[in-house]
């Protein structure tokens, strides 16, 4: 395998002829290119006053009227996400190209790198973080898929087994070069029985306050410990796959929100540091399989990195700027979207349960009577859901000191959640200020819509205003359908939404894959506040306004 500075070296600027492959859960993705409707794509809806508000067609729009929603940047070919160098300054990936734009003052300032990326269905370039003291250290960190043959390509089959990797750059003020690989993972997917995938590579990266490095790797259809099924998808005595399993060993490191150093290293305080070969080799016993020596090496090297495990897959990962706290957006099969507040060492109960584990019925009863009934990955088919929840937690894989908890908030039909941010200043209104936003991966319920949560007190809940919600399940009646949803809509339009973070100046910004724009939400101009214009209001946005808060608890 040729060297990452090799390839970037013989690196041609044109791409493959055979183009993007179908986007996986970004389905609406339009793939506008640079220039084409940019200017048409500027014109968005007049919010100020509300009684003449009405949302246009393909158009952004917030159901505050003393906010608005403006283009920042358009014609961009798929972007998934984002980092801020400055004000007005920022870095922005395409998934499909491999390539990281420089946005400058609203104009695309060129390429500062170009990678030679695998972009078939959920693969690519996908995510980004800065040091946490950048730009002092100049590194910039980058979650992509390798192609194989040194070219972009969105042929399934053209990736390395280990293809995913996460690398770091540095920034020398107008481009990035390479330094290191931190961590190569799994990304080909070629299971006996079943047709090629690329799906569920995850890929944000955040920096947590503790200034260690979060990876989200999805499960990339494994079927192993990671995945809670201590003797694979076959029983004792056989593999996950023919590259081995069901241990975590390089190979099958998946399903997991990963905690590093920045050099890539494991933190000595991970939950599962102490995790060595005779505990793994006493799980493994426990399950029927036989482990070599350098698979029980592998195991422990990988799980010495983990955080948590147990998922399926995710786009949206943040943490709380008031506590510290890590939440993660998780998307269900045909069931059960998932809001987490991620802890040390936690179990995520996938694939044996998703959505509160109380609801494991509900579970079943959905995944084995509606859409593909195969759990997207027919090596392990969903009539072998546990039948109470007894049963479902007796299942899961315990690595030593793991814990299972309920999600904090959860969807009965999948709702299709994608990226995830919160707003850590006062700049749209204090009611907003550490709130948590969540964009769709789809543009089926109002062409993308963006969720607003409120949280506890003490941050480590959903405080929804709805009473319906005090379970913390909203019961929709079908797939991306908005029943006891309704109190949570902030805004609508927005498309595939991959990315929101908060400006250096404090306002909400949202990366739009399937309009290939970034959008800034911000407060209108001569705007109040949102109760003083909305008692006022007597147009069709009037009963939208958000009812008082109760109190929190």
């Amino acid at each position: 395998m040729r060297r990452l500075g090799t390839i970037l070296a013989r690196r041609s600027t044109g791409h493959d002829s055979a183009g993007p492959s179908p986007p996986g859960p970004f389905e609406a993705s339009r793939d506008r290119r640079r220039g084409g409707d940019r200017a048409d794509r500027r014109r968005r809806p007049e919010l100020e006053r509300v009684e003449d508000r009405t949302l246009l067609a393909g158009g952004p729009a917030v159901l505050d009227p003393t906010l608005s929603v403006r283009t920042v940047v358009g014609g961009m070919s798929q972007p998934i996400a984002m980092a801020f160098l400055g004000k007005d300054d920022f870095l922005l990936l395409e998934k499909g190209t491999g390539q990281v734009h420089r946005i400058v003052g609203g104009v695309d300032a060129g390429t500062v790198l170009d990678l030679p990326v695998n972009a078939a269905a959920e693969r690519g370039l996908l995510g980004i973080a800065l040091h946490p003291n950048f730009p002092k250290n100049p590194r910039v960190y980058l979650f992509w898929t390798e192609s194989s043959t040194g070219a972009d390509s969105t042929d399934l089959g053209q990736v390395p087994l280990l293809g995913n990797r996460v690398d770091s750059f540095l920034w020398n003020g107008s481009s990035l070069t390479y330094e290191k690989t931190l961590i190569r993972l799994r990304a080909f997917q070629a299971d006996e029985g079943q047709p090629p995938a690329g799906s569920h590579n995850g890929g944000v990266i955040r920096f947590g306050p503790d200034r260690k490095l979060y990876v989200f790797v999805g499960d990339e259809g494994r079927r192993g410990w990671m995945q809670n099924l201590g003797s694979g998808p076959f029983g004792p005595g056989r593999p996950d796959d023919q590259f081995g399993g069901p241990a975590p060993d390089e190979a099958h490191l998946t399903g997991v929100v990963l905690r590093l150093n920045p050099d890539g290293s494991a933190p000595r305080d991970n939950p599962f540091a102490r995790v060595d070969a005779r505990q793994v080799t006493r799980l493994a016993s426990a399950s029927g399989v036989d482990l070599t020596a350098d698979q029980v090496r592998q195991s422990v090297a990988s799980i010495r990195k983990v955080f948590s495990y147990g998922h399926r897959n995710s786009i949206g990962m943040a943490f709380d700027p008031a506590s510290g706290g890590l939440w993660l957006q998780e998307n269900g099969d045909d069931s059960f979207s998932e809001l987490n507040r991620v802890g040390r060492g936690e179990n995520g109960g996938w694939i044996q349960v998703a959505g509160p584990v109380g609801r494991i019925a509900e579970f079943r009863g959905i995944e084995t009577t509606f859409g593909g009934r195969n759990l997207q990955q027919g090596r392990w088919s969903p009539d072998r859901i546990a039948d109470s929840p007894a049963e479902a937690l007796a299942r899961l894989v315990q690595l030593p000191g793991s814990r299972y908890s309920d999600p904090e908030f959860s969807w009965r039909w999948e709702m299709a959640p994608g990226g995830i941010g919160f707003l850590s200043s006062r700049a749209l209104g204090r009611q907003y200020r550490n709130d948590l936003f969540v964009a769709a991966a789809t543009t089926a319920l109002d062409g993308g819509y963006l969720f607003r949560f409120d949280l506890s007190r003490d941050r480590r809940q959903i405080a929804p205003s709805d009473p319906r919600l005090a379970d913390r399940v909203a019961d929709n009646t079908a797939k991306h359908e908005v029943t006891e949803s309704e109190s949570l809509l902030f805004g609508t339009g927005f498309g595939v939404g991959t990315d929101v973070q908060t400006g250096p100046d404090g306002n909400l910004y949202v990366v739009s894959f399937s309009d290939g724009a970034v959008y800034v939400i911000a407060r209108a101009a001569g705007a109040g506040t949102f109760a003083s214009r909305a008692a006022r209001a007597s147009g069709p946005f009037a009963a939208a306004a958000r009812p008082p808060r109760p109190p929190r608890a």
